[in-house]
């Protein structure tokens, strides 16, 4: 039973049925160390332990799996200077499973186009964000809805800056997709959470890729190849997403 269990959590796992598949594996690993410890012939016993060793415990040990169930679960991921391969599609593509419908976007810079000289443009915060729509838009989550929580550009940037995601707006609800748009003068937080109650919080919020060296290199346009600034990301999972 234990082993049929985990299998199951595999399947689920590989169908990023990510919730659910830690259930299972919780469930799984549970009856397998009942038989374990049930089991007097050492044997069996380190049989049983090594079938759990390399093929079972894929993602979670049992603790963590019991964490992310309490709603206590934390992992932290580190971006080096010049990383490459940290794509909003690699960043993110393991918590957005069919059960996202809502997303909450909180970054206080989601604000104009840099035009760095004649020839260059630096791409920062209004196509960031239109990158991380780009990347729900196409799956595999059902996303209806986006809350985007950021702050008024200062001076002349301001009326482009409303244009912009008006655009944005406009463009996601040609998709079947409702942006809702908040302003604050006093939001210094970053984060990122999805109704499937993971949040991703990220020191650099979205813009945390380099300029690239020129139109035409390599990670202009794919970002897997683009390299990034420092920086560190924090995922949680919660039981609640939006805040109290």
């Amino acid at each position: 039973a234990g082993a049929e269990t985990v299998r199951r959590a595999v399947e689920l796992d590989v169908a990023s049925r990510f919730q659910e598949s830690l259930v299972c594996y919780q469930e799984g690993i549970d009856l397998l160390l009942q038989v374990v410890k049930a089991t007097k012939d050492e044997v069996k016993k380190q049989h049983y332990r090594q079938k759990i060793s390399e093929n079972y415990v894929v993602m979670f040990t049992e603790k963590e799996t019991s964490l992310f169930l309490d709603g206590k679960y934390h992992k932290q991921i580190k971006i080096d200077e010049n990383a490459t391969g940290f794509s909003y599609e690699n960043l993110f593509r393991e918590y957005l499973n069919e059960i996202v419908t809502e997303v909450w976007v909180e970054d206080p810079y989601i604000r104009h186009i840099h035009q760095a000289s004649r020839y260059k443009m630096q791409l920062t915060g209004l196509y960031n964000f239109l990158r991380f729509c780009e990347m729900l838009v196409k799956g595999p989550c059902k996303v209806k809805t986006i809350h985007l929580l950021t702050s008024y550009d200062e001076g002349s940037g301001k009326n482009q800056q409303i244009s912009g995601l008006e655009e944005i707006k406009q463009s996601l609800r040609n998709h079947g997709v409702t942006l809702n748009i908040s302003f604050s003068s006093s939001i210094h937080d970053r984060e990122i959470r999805f109704n499937s109650g993971w949040m991703i919080k990220i020191g650099r919020g979205l813009d945390y890729f380099k300029k690239p060296e020129g139109r035409f290199s390599i990670g202009y346009c794919d970002f897997d190849l683009r390299p990034c600034h420092e920086t560190t990301v924090d995922v949680f999972h919660t039981k609640h997403t939006k805040k109290a």
